[in-house]
């Protein structure tokens, strides 16, 4: 006999995910050491204040931990029009050889900061321009489409460099809008996880910046297994939610791949009875895109808010959100609104440091949350 009852979520509006937070604890720099960071064990029915070192201890023999291999881009580059006016761009993505109109590995699709828009077939001089040792831009149309947000340029550099070569050499750190400083050479190095390995994303997979290879080590010797996606951050992460109805959001894409061996390595973790712990909302998304469309790569602009099904993940390694972000209706949908609120208010109470620099939280699957 069947139930004719469905599970429904409550209703929720964007404002159910705001919250007051002192400024000064959006955290502006990393812990001194990756691991010394805080994390906010929200397991049990009571929340524990622990050290990111204390995670092994957390985990099962038999775990797999599933982390997300991108590499973060000096994506931020800054150049001139021909007019002389100064601008700023942020390349989204590097198209892939099929994706260019021609064809080529030098086209791009960009966020541009300027005073007036160029038109197609202008030329934006960047880093000084082809003739002063940088390349130039050119002005190709808007992406995906006419009325798209974002910008297609073909790159021009003095020695036919790839688009990743030209921004290694003259880009700047994306560091997100609410860390305050200009890049500098420590976050070259911290706003990049250790196992970063796939360049491509805009925005660090910022979970992942707790890991360092003592915490790895350790891990490995209790018996905890890892695997890998890889998906490219893109700066829609920090993209405020415009629309006044979370059902009216447009959410924006990002590409992802999930190799052979981690789909091997989560069939085997089920087989033993262990636990699929993603390493932040990144590799959530990524896990829970492919268990709805069975595609192993690709784009996905899947939106998780509370109701949604979790077929995959079980527990989950996360950084504190952004108020009435995407991340939050996330990490509310995986552990429940109710929980995830008393958490947070426990975090700010408790001075936990907040955002791409501050610390972590530990979060099991709510078989309730859904509900």
């Amino acid at each position: 006999m069947t139930s004719s009852s469905a599970t429904v979520a409550r209703p929720f509006t964007v404002a159910d995910f705001d919250f007051e937070l002192p400024p000064e604890l959006i955290a502006q720099h990393p812990a001194p050491e990756r691991s010394a960071s805080r994390l906010l064990d929200g397991t049990g029915s009571a929340p524990v204040d622990r050290i990111f070192r204390e995670l092994p201890a957390l985990l099962n023999e038999g775990d797999l931990l599933v982390f997300n291999d991108t590499q973060v881009v000096k994506a931020r580059l800054f150049g001139q029009k021909a007019s002389g006016g100064q601008l700023e761009m942020l390349i989204e993505r590097v198209l892939l050889p099929h994706e260019a109109s021609d064809g080529s590995a030098h086209e791009v699709v960009a966020h541009l900061r300027v005073s007036k828009k160029p038109r197609p077939g202008g030329r934006l001089h960047m880093a000084g321009g082809l003739q002063g040792g940088g390349f130039d831009a050119v002005f190709l149309g808007r992406w995906p489409d006419e009325q798209g947000q974002l910008f297609r340029f073909r790159l021009h550099g003095p020695a036919d460099e790839t688009p990743y070569e030209l921004m290694a050499r003259h880009g700047h750190v994306p560091l997100p809008p609410y860390i305050t400083h200009t890049d500098e050479a420590d976050d070259e190095r911290r706003y990049q996880t250790v196992f970063a390995r796939v360049p491509g994303a805009v925005a660090a997979p910022t979970a992942a910046l707790h890991f360092d290879e003592a915490v790895l080590a350790a891990l490995a010797a209790r018996g905890v297994q890892r695997a890998s996606v890889t998906l490219h951050v893109g700066a829609g992460t920090f993209a405020p939610m415009k629309a006044g109805r979370i059902e009216d959001h447009v959410m924006h894409h990002e590409r992802y791949a999930i190799p052979p061996e981690t789909l091997q390595a989560m069939a085997d973790c089920r087989a033993r009875g262990g636990r699929v712990v993603a390493v932040g909302t990144t590799t959530v998304r990524t896990l829970e895109s492919w268990a709805r469309t069975g595609e192993t790569q690709g784009d996905t602009n899947i939106f998780i808010t509370p109701g949604f099904a979790f077929q995959v993940v079980d527990a989950m390694v996360t950084n504190f959100h952004l108020p009435q972000s995407t991340l939050m209706m996330l990490v509310s949908a995986f552990a429940g609104f109710d929980p995830i609120r008393a958490l947070y208010a426990h975090a700010i109470e408790h001075r936990y440091r907040f955002f791409s620099y501050g610390d972590a939280m530990l979060l099991t699957r709510n078989p309730d949350a859904a509900v």
